[in-house]
């Protein structure tokens, strides 16, 4: 079965390749001009990206996530959610890689086995880095009024929060 694993993604480029030779497409050149477009949307959204960056470095830096985390603990607190992982529902619509290295802190403090360990693992599994996936999304296509779409995904990205603790609780506790 491991063996298998090491044939998918080749077996599917054949299958790619072959779908295209039989339809007449020009492979290379689709594929060339593919990833033209792509590096010409990656081009577009750097500033968004870069933006992104410096401000969710400030606000670490400046102490900021910490006097805001000891502000909102009791809020969560009231879900059931415990207040070592407020940092992470914080930080994780924001900025994947200062989640991820949260949870790490997360596992050298607390271990990888423990309850807050399994409840940060199943929320890193859960939600989305919101404000960049949108800032991605919209920015490649030119989409300058996204309306409901911040209020939607951080409802999503909360429900997976509480949710992430309940299915802990309930199925590995």
């Amino acid at each position: 079965m491991e063996k298998l694993g090491s044939f998918i993604l080749p077996g599917m480029i054949f299958v790619v390749v072959i779908f295209g030779f039989s339809k007449k497409v020009k492979i290379f050149d689709t594929f060339m001009k593919g990833a033209k477009e792509g590096l010409i949307s990656t081009i577009s959204i750097i500033p968004a990206i870069i933006g992104l960056i410096v401000s969710i470095s400030m606000v670490k830096a400046s102490g900021a996530l910490d006097i805001f985390t000891s502000f909102v603990s009791p809020v969560f607190a009231f879900f059931g959610i415990p207040a070592k992982t407020v940092p992470l529902i914080l930080l994780r619509p924001i900025s994947g890689s200062g989640a991820l290295a949260f949870v790490s802190s997360i596992f050298d403090s607390c271990g990888p086995d423990s309850l807050i360990g399994k409840v940060v693992s199943v929320m890193m599994g859960s939600t989305e880095t919101t404000f960049y996936t949108i800032a991605v999304y919209c920015g490649s296509v030119g989409i300058k009024n996204i309306r409901h779409t911040v209020p939607a995904a951080l409802s999503a990205d909360f429900t997976g929060f509480i949710v992430s603790v309940l299915a802990v609780k309930l199925l590995l506790s």
